[in-house]
């Protein structure tokens, strides 16, 4: 398959569906909805004394895309702050928007989201976890 949005290593991503699933009790829920093509994130943590991610999980209803980002948070945002996700979102959506370079790590993995640069329809898409994320850890 050579079309860059549907990409080896995304497709693997989305399939590894890091941190999948759901918290026993979680602190802080948040969800994202792209109603035009009815994509829905739902992220839950719990933070520790310092305001750091201690766990999190997500349910991923969501096209390929979606489902490659929140694979990449699920995996790599253990630990950080909402500061670092506010960031990330700034990095992804520079990568996207305006051919920025993939985030730094933890977040390398978002350069196979290059693709996606001329799909501005499904900039949405990638951002969409990053979102139901800092709306979980903005509750």
């Amino acid at each position: 398959m050579s079309d860059p949005l549907y990409r080896k290593e995304i497709l693997r991503l989305a399939a590894d569906a890091h941190g999948a699933g759901r918290l026993g009790a979680p602190h802080h829920k948040g969800e994202a909805f792209n109603p035009t093509c009815g994509d829905r994130v739902t992220f839950e943590v719990d933070l520790d004394a310092e305001g750091r991610i201690s766990a999190l999980a997500h349910e991923t209803k969501a096209c390929v895309l979606a489902q490659a980002s929140a694979s990449i948070v699920g995996r790599d945002a253990k630990n950080l702050r909402l500061e670092e996700i506010a960031q990330l979102r700034r990095d992804v959506s520079a990568m996207l928007k305006e051919g920025a370079s993939a985030p730094d790590a933890p977040f390398t993995d978002y350069a196979v989201f290059d693709g996606a640069v001329t799909y501005t329809s499904r900039h949405t898409c990638v951002l969409l976890p990053i979102d139901a994320l800092l709306k979980a850890l903005e509750n």
